[in-house]
Parts: C-alpha cells; structure tokens; sequence
C-alpha cells in the first residue's frame, strides 16, 4: 500500500453538501493523477461523473441506510471487459490501493466525522464489480476508526 499524504489530497464539497451534512446523500468520488500522486475528493449528494474517466480506476462511495444501519458502501470497477489477465491485475491493485482510498475519505471529511463520530463505527462494505465470479464480490472492509489518521 501507498503512503497517504494528506497534502497530496484536493477535497471539493458539491452541491447541497456541506462539511458536516447531510449524512444521505452524501457520495464521495475519488480520483488521483497518476503523474503527480495527487488525490481529489468529491464530496456531493451526487458523484461527480465529470472526474470519472475510461480508465475507470476512480473509487466511489456512498452512505446508505441498510437495516437499520448507516453504512458507507463503496464501489471499485475491476473490469468491464473479458480480459481475466487485466482484470486480476486491476483486482490486486484495488486491494493494495483500497486502504490508502479510504483514509484519504475518512481524512477528506473529518469535519464530518467530528460532527457524527457514531460514523466511525459503521461497517464499509466495498463492492468490487467484476464480469469474472472470482472477482466480482462484496466484501466488508472494517469501519471508518479503521481508517482514521
């Protein structure tokens, strides 16, 4: 895994979101450069298509309500084609990077946080959507303390 350099991280809060509401809507859209290693958050009721490119390496994440229980669900595309050798490489990159991704969320909305801390324990499900069964899978991936710097 990366180092998460939190000055590396570029956060922009979209419309009807602040820093500390609401708590649904509220998706996060993070992308990065792969030239400068710089991350950027988007924090809106909505994801922020215009940041998602065809590489499709972008993580999304969401809270939703799911038995009576906030959850952060979180979205990785591995692959959108039938190429296994590309896809298990894009799988073994979104498991290694995933942590990183997520502390960089957890720190990109701390403000959040600090204003809903019963958030830190919600489970973070990730979904990696695959066209292979052996990588398409939901996964629980801890609570957001387990990301928090």
């Amino acid at each position: 895994m990366s180092k998460f350099n939190t000055e590396m991280l570029h956060v922009n809060f979209g419309m009807g979101t602040s820093e500390t509401k609401p708590i649904i809507p509220r998706k996060y859209t993070l992308t990065h450069s792969d030239t400068t290693g710089e991350l950027f958050l988007t924090i809106a009721a909505k994801y922020d298509y215009a940041k998602i490119t065809d590489m499709r390496d972008e993580v999304l994440a969401e809270w939703i309500m799911f038995n009576n229980e906030y959850q952060l669900m979180v979205n990785v595309m591995v692959d959108k084609e039938k190429n296994p050798i590309i896809s298990a490489k894009r799988n073994n990159i979104f498991i290694k990077e995933l942590p990183l991704a997520l502390q960089a969320i957890i720190y990109g909305d701390r403000e959040f946080f600090r204003e809903n801390p019963f958030l830190y324990k919600a489970p973070i499900y990730v979904k990696f959507n695959s066209v292979y069964p052996m990588f398409n899978r939901l996964e629980l991936w801890g609570t957001p303390s387990d990301y928090k710097l």
